[in-house]
């Protein structure tokens, strides 16, 4: 059933009504780039939603997401009614809704066209109760970036993807579907206009991207999103830019939540760790000693599912210990606590016959129902036939939340790790749940109860850690999740293409506004990584928010660092690396919470212009705005081609900071130590050596690596890195800003009310043509050196590092908020000394 044509328009509280032959649509502007197209073929209308935090009407969900939730003031535009089309405009878009058949054209306020619905087909509902909405698609120009969790090459053009979260073990990397979140938002740009939107459909029924995979010879080249159920809830999001649309997605789903800065760390963690018949705890001591000695930097642990095992039977029960292999979960705790680590335990919301909190779940009737609501339904779970909790009722989170805190939270644990939250074991989309008293399916909440499940975690953190910022981590979850959880990508393969697709899949989370992610170092299921693959994984995952080896070997085997001696000194290179960078880390990791933009960013977000960089399949990224990282992930490699974007020189920090022009394929020679990497040529990289554990030590000294053909801005971040006093000021924004010219001037201006432990500073500046003549800090000029060892032994001063011909300076931090260094590469009469113009 087609949506039909136009029969009336009325004007609304905060928007239209549009009236249709067999449907009628919701239009709201919430703002000059947010356009709300909501469809209804039953014409009903409720408003409900978890995903959203920004709205422009009443929801009967905003008392449960008060503290999350803001209520804006949509425009309210009039509009031009012509013969065939209605005609509204905000300040950046003019939306021409066209009467018969009704469909929709965006343009920009050039009069440029930037998305168009299929004329005569854009909204339809068939015979099964599913909603379709098609758009037009140019299948030479057009590229589809985002959708979530997916694998494969980060351009979904051609491609067709379900939404329908699986438990997903060994899914195949480049061409497995689907995987474990349900994330419907892409953004398309034309590789002509460069225009980027985005799509975002407010609608958690099990669903369809088809991004012109599918052909038909009655209509134009089309692409389309179909859902099983639900409205056509559209937000059309503006960019021009793609950093705008996605700091307007995470404006209505939520920003990024703020990590702690530990959890950036290194984070161990295998099955089989918490599987031993017995005190598991003493071996694991063990192994965190081991990654010491071996001086593999770590952070965290990752307690799997065996410690909540019964004792007679092995069976996972969550909120249970064994105490045959944990006699002492608070002195576990403790004692993993005084050595610098954080223990996260392992949660799944199946709860099996005789788990030993059954009575506890059946008194407070906490399941999801049977579709009649008679009875609990029973499903498919580990170990068994299990009961699933239901998250979107009070009655369920409540049950879950006490006993999170008095069995885990209560003894230690600070940080939540949701595993198993697919809900994949309920097949029947009829089965009941509270969806908050108003009672709904399977069908449209399954992949709530994900949300809801971290949302639950942050309730309970907050109340018996009450000071300290939430750390949760999900497997599953829909839009929004971002605010709640790190997310991981699930139990993936251990093969060489999935070191290689997981790249993509992580920069596809992150244009899905979803920036704390990572894979599984090493592969999770399969057998053990042999040498080269998994050093060449570990030397990805430096740069992934989440750094994390897990593992459930089939060979019985366990995926550790230091497992091989032949690999072992490029293992220990690739920790040092990570934690070096953990203050640039910690600075995106703020801009994602401020804006939404991604740590491993696609070459085209920040070279629009450059229409190589979409269709570019090297599988390189930008770690942050200024370093381009080109892991080595191909068996036996011996070289790697790389694109460098146009409009940009790049620097090769592993070769003396060779140059090279972008806009060309280069082709460069790999050892097993290499991790590729160019520094941008106006670009500002943040580095110490001071942090092997994030928990214990402090950083005295800061490294910025500085480049500068034009002007440059980089917000350098930090904060205590665990309370939640940075959203009360309490934090060091520190802007840097960098003029570029003979004379460079490199600014530094903080704000926030934080104390920074640094007091160090050394500067690096590639200066490629010449050296300095001069250099001051706050106007006095700081002594030369002409020998690297003099500048070494001295504790203030610079030389001119003429391998890599880069100027270096260090000096004491001035003991002020904003302070200025000028470097001068000005010509000089080497006779007289004496600045010449």
């Amino acid at each position: 059933m087609l949506f039909g044509n136009y029969q009336g328009i009325e004007k609304t509280e905060n928007g239209y009504l549009v009236k249709g032959e067999n449907g009628d649509i919701k239009l709201i502007f919430m703002t000059d780039d947010i356009i709300r197209i909501r469809v209804s073929f039953d014409r009903v209308f409720k408003e409900a939603s978890y995903a959203l935090v920004t709205t422009a009407w009443e929801d009967d969900l905003d008392e449960l997401l008060k503290e999350e939730r803001q209520r804006i003031t949509a425009l309210s535009l009039p509009y031009e009614e012509q013969e065939k089309e209605l005609v509204f405009e905000t300040k950046t878009l003019r939306l021409v809704m066209q009467k018969k058949p009704l469909c929709f054209r965006l343009y920009d306020k050039e009069g440029k066209l930037v998305y168009a619905d299929l004329k005569e087909r854009a909204f339809d509902k068939d015979q099964l109760g599913r909603v379709t909405h098609y758009s037009e698609a140019d299948m030479d120009k057009d590229h589809f970036y985002g959708f979530g969790e997916k694998t494969g090459h980060l351009d979904k053009r051609g491609k067709r993807m379900r939404m329908s979260p699986k438990d997903a073990i060994g899914f195949d990397p480049e061409f497995g579907e689907p995987l474990y979140k349900h994330i419907p938002f892409y953004i398309r740009t034309n590789e002509d206009s460069l225009h980027a939107l985005g799509l975002f459909y407010n609608n958690s029924y099990d669903a369809v991207f088809d991004m012109g995979n599918e052909r038909s010879g009655y209509w134009d080249c089309y692409c389309y999103y179909q859902a099983d159920g639900g409205d056509i809830d559209l937000f059309l999001i503006n960019g021009p830019d793609m950093p705008s649309v996605l700091n307007r997605y995470t404006f209505l789903t939520g920003r990024q939540a703020m990590p702690t800065k530990q959890s950036l760390g290194y984070t161990a963690s295998t099955m089989y760790y918490a599987e031993l018949e017995k005190d598991c705890d003493k071996e694991i001591y063990k192994v965190i000693q081991k990654h010491f000695d071996e001086h593999i930097y770590m952070d965290n642990f990752w307690l799997a599912s065996g410690y909540s095992s019964g004792e007679k039977d092995n069976l996972r029960y969550t909120f249970n210990w064994n105490n045959k292999r944990f006699p002492d979960p608070e002195g576990f705790f403790e004692k993993m606590e005084g050595m610098g680590i954080n223990v996260i335990p392992n949660m799944k919301p199946g709860i099996l016959e005789n788990h030993p909190y059954r009575e506890v779940f059946e008194e407070n009737d906490v399941f999801v129902k049977t579709p009649d609501k008679k009875s609990d339904y029973r499903g498919r779970w580990w170990g068994g036939e299990g009961r699933f909790v239901d998250f979107t009722g009070e009655k369920g989170r409540n049950t879950w939340k006490e006993l999170l805190k008095e069995t885990l939270l209560k003894k230690g644990s600070k940080t939540v790790w949701n595993d198993n939250c697919e809900y994949d074991g309920i097949e029947d989309r009829n089965a009941f749940c509270e969806f908050e008293g108003m009672g709904g399916t399977m069908a449209e909440l399954k992949i709530i109860h994900s949300n809801m499940m971290a949302y639950t975690a942050k309730e309970a953190l907050a109340e018996v850690y009450p000071e300290e910022r939430p750390y949760i981590i999900n497997r599953a979850g829909f839009a929004g999740i971002q605010r709640y959880a790190q997310v991981w990508d699930g139990d993936n393969l251990t093969d060489w293409r999935t070191v290689k697709f997981n790249i993509a899949t992580i920069m596809g989370m992150g244009m899905s506004g979803i920036a704390n992610t990572g894979c599984d170092i090493g592969g999770f299921a399969g057998p053990a990584p042999e040498a080269e693959l998994l050093l060449r994984w570990i030397q990805n995952g430096i740069f992934q928010p989440r750094f994390c080896i897990n593992s459930a070997n089939s060979d019985n085997t366990v995926t550790q660092p230091f497992m091989y001696e032949e690999t072992l000194p490029y293992v220990q290179a690739a920790y040092a690396q990570r934690y070096r960078m953990i203050p640039y880390l910690y600075s995106l990791m703020r801009e994602a919470h401020e804006n939404g933009m991604p740590v491993m960013r696609p070459l085209f977000l920040e070279f629009p212009e450059d229409k190589n960089c979409y269709t570019d399949e090297h599988l390189t990224f930008l770690f942050g705005p200024s370093v381009l990282v080109a892991n080595v992930v191909e068996k036996g490699a011996k070289t790697r081609k790389i694109y460098l974007p146009k409009g940009a020189v790049w620097y090769d920090m592993n070769d003396h900071f060779k140059a090279y022009e972008g806009g060309q394929t280069i082709e460069i020679p790999v050892t097993l130590a290499s991790v590729p990497m160019f520094f941008r040529d106006c670009g500002v990289y943040v580095t110490s050596e001071d942090v092997t554990q994030i928990k214990r030590d402090t950083l005295k000294t800061l490294n910025f690596l500085i480049s500068c053909e034009n002007d440059v801005t980089f917000t350098y971040y930090d904060d205590d890195g665990w309370s939640k006093k940075f959203e009360d000021g309490e934090y060091a924004s520190t802007k840097i800003e960098v003029k570029a010219g003979d004379r460079k001037t490199i600014t530094f201006t903080k704000n926030g009310s934080y104390e920074e432990t640094w007091d160090n500073l050394e500067l690096n500046l590639v200066s490629k043509e010449k050296g300095a003549y001069w250099v001051t800090v706050e106007g006095e000029k700081i002594a030369q050196f002409l020998t690297k060892e003099s500048f070494e032994e001295a504790e203030s001063g610079w030389y001119y590092d003429m391998s890599d011909r880069i100027i270096r300076m260090k000096c004491s931090k001035p003991d002020k908020d904003s302070f200025t260094i000028v470097i001068s590469c000005e010509k000089f009469d080497l006779i007289g000394m004496e600045f010449t113009d």
